[in-house]
């Protein structure tokens, strides 16, 4: 298994946050790349097996929210390169290092996804708070405002989620 809290090489940057900054910064951008890439493939296992009434309308959410998600993997992967670290963002890094647990492969219906899909997203976005508040102390603003992008759309979707489970 491959850590990515372990310490990996920093490339020379003249970037002006100090390396004890940017280290823990970096382990965390790396946390939420593993959970993000996590959450778009479990968002594709569902626009992939999706059955029901619903079918058509729920195969096309799931797939626009795949894609969200790809744009907020590529987002952190590249913030952390700019913090001069490294990415680690290969599959089996994120299926021993997300936070997510796995995905209810017995899922047929289009509420059964939604439900799954809809405890994924608010897990996820409670890292997202987390690392914002994380980001904030450890000084790093524009960790923090990608952290605050990303967790307004994800609080969205989980709006949209969830209205599907009403009534």
């Amino acid at each position: 298994m491959v850590s990515t809290t372990s310490k990996t090489a920093f490339y020379p940057t003249r970037i002006d946050l100090p390396l004890d900054t940017r280290q823990p910064v970096v382990a965390m951008l790396n946390g939420t790349l593993a959970a993000t890439t996590d959450l778009r493939t479990q968002t594709k296992q569902a626009h992939w097996n999706v059955k029901g009434k619903d079918f058509y309308q729920l195969h096309l959410l799931f797939d626009e929210m795949a894609g969200e998600l790809e744009e907020y993997s590529d987002m952190v992967a590249e913030r952390v390169t700019a913090l001069a670290g490294t990415a680690m963002g290969t599959v089996r890094i994120a299926a021993s290092e997300s936070i997510l647990p796995e995905y209810d492969f017995d899922a047929v219906g289009g509420m059964e996804h939604v439900a799954a899909l809809a405890d994924r997203y608010a897990a996820y976005a409670k890292h997202l708070r987390e690392s914002i508040d994380k980001a904030d102390e450890l000084g790093d603003q524009d960790t923090n405002d990608l952290y605050v992008e990303i967790s307004r759309t994800i609080d969205k979707r989980l709006w949209f989620l969830e209205a599907h489970l009403v009534g």
